[in-house]
């Protein structure tokens, strides 16, 4: 298996200062219910988000894929990517340290 990242991004930029619509909430809770089961299949290493609500906030995602392919069909199958409401860019990624 080999490591990857993904990188996400709001697509509209104001949706934390300002709230999101009903639509994007609903999304964004699909969204978590899809990297939660990610992780109950043992896929995710780390998910995690900036705590900034500006332009720079993003969230990323580091999981295992058999390949490239494979990985950009997790991504591409995130709620929040197939709905529009974030972007995402993948990375062929490695862990190299690993806290406890």
């Amino acid at each position: 298996m080999q490591e990857f990242l993904y990188i996400l991004r709001l697509v509209r930029g104001d949706m934390l200062s300002i709230g999101p619509t009903a639509e994007e909430q609903a999304v964004v809770a699909e969204h978590f219910a899809y990297l939660q089961d990610l992780n109950a299949k043992g896929v995710i290493i780390l998910v995690g988000r900036t705590l900034t609500t500006d332009e720079h906030t993003m969230g990323l995602a580091v999981f295992r894929a058999e390949s490239e392919e494979a990985a950009r069909k997790i991504m591409n199958g995130d709620p929040a990517v197939t709905n529009g409401v974030m972007s995402a860019t993948l990375f062929p990624f490695k862990v190299v340290l690993h806290g406890k």
